[in-house]
């Protein structure tokens, strides 16, 4: 694969890696939201990234982008766009990522195999055939993926620039991804935005997000950015409403990532954001993870830039606090999720389950 030039995040500039780490023999994260490819199929092979980030990364959940971006002549002309704002032509659901990113996991040595959880992505969230293809994937290549996602269900103008119907909370398609990866195992990585770029009050996918976590208490779910993106921001009460619903044990199944640079920028933009932030993980350490949300990142700096950029959180939790953020969680999770999946593999694979 060719190397795409992504800074930070999406398309973030750089930024100097100053955090202090962890202990010496520690690695400052474990990654749980890391897209190898961007819009356009490209990026690093998994080999060049475990050994740009090798003794400083643990684990990562790595995985594509289940988008393609269409190169539109009669929009576009000669310009190749690379990122879905660069053009106006449509995105469709590229399902062959799937095999690249399996491809690139299984060319890697068995002892690097280990710091990587791959996730399935080329499904149509719309589509009731998507569990189909998540249990095709399995059982074409066993022993590979931890999980599914990151795929959206809203997203500010991706969701709008996506050939056929559009993806909701409320199709059926979705309740029968999330129960059909509660009977395998698998983690699951969800975007969706909690409001559209125009905000309501409340936020509009609020209630909504939570009755779909509500239906699904058996599966396992990592809401990407605890709600927020680029154009959708927190509204005033966003830290009261998490800290209330983690409060409820209905909602024990669900994590939530801080991934994006884009997120950190309304987390951490001034000291009132970092110290409410800050109480309101230190209050569910368990549930919060840390993911970089990189894109095909170009070096060591553009990657680590979404790191560094929390250095006003990590300051304020206590280290026990920020070892679950930063590591602790994603291994219980992911270490849980893992044994499922291979039984529910071998399973089928041996036709224990009819398959």
């Amino acid at each position: 694969m060719s190397t795409a030039a992504t800074a930070s995040a999406e398309t973030g500039a750089p930024v100097p890696a100053t955090t202090a780490g962890p202990p010496s023999g520690t690695a400052l994260f474990n990654d749980s939201h890391f897209h190898l490819l961007n819009y356009i199929q490209r990026g690093r092979t998994a080999r060049e990234f475990l050994d740009m980030t090798a003794g400083r990364v643990g684990r990562v959940a790595m995985f594509g982008i289940p988008l393609q971006q269409k190169w539109d002549y009669f929009l576009s002309g000669d310009h190749a766009p690379d990122y879905y704002l660069s053009t106006n032509a449509d995105l469709y659901y590229y399902s062959f990522v799937d095999a690249v990113i399996a491809r690139e996991y299984l060319s890697l040595p068995e002892e690097d195999r280990s710091r990587v959880d791959p996730m399935i992505t080329g499904f149509n969230p719309s589509d009731m055939y998507a569990s189909d293809h998540i249990e095709r994937v399995l059982l074409t290549f066993p022993g590979v993926f931890a999980g599914i996602g990151e795929f959206t269900i809203h997203k500010e103008f991706v969701s709008s620039k996506v050939s056929g119907h559009a993806a909701s909370l409320r199709n059926p398609a979705l309740d029968r991804i999330l129960a059909t990866a509660a009977e395998i195992g698998l983690v699951v990585i969800l975007h969706n935005d909690i409001d559209h770029v125009r905000s309501s009050d409340p936020p509009h996918h609020a209630q909504e997000v939570l009755d779909l976590f509500a239906r699904h208490a058996e599966t396992t779910i990592i809401w990407a950015h605890t709600g927020l993106g680029r154009f959708v921001g927190p509204s005033e009460g966003h830290v009261a409403w998490l800290d209330e619903w983690l409060s409820d044990p209905r909602y024990d199944h669900v994590a939530l990532d801080i991934s994006w640079d884009e997120v950190a920028r309304y987390i951490v933009g001034d000291e009132a954001s970092a110290a409410a932030w800050a109480t309101l993980i230190a209050r569910h350490p368990a549930r919060f993870l840390f993911g970089t949300d990189a894109v095909a990142p170009a070096d060591w700096e553009s990657y680590v830039a979404n790191y560094t950029v929390y250095d006003p959180l990590w300051e304020r939790l206590d280290p026990d606090v920020r070892a679950q953020v930063e590591r602790l969680n994603y291994e219980r999770i992911f270490d849980a999720a893992i044994p499922r999946v291979r039984a529910w593999e071998q399973s089928r694979l041996t036709g224990g389950a009819g398959g």
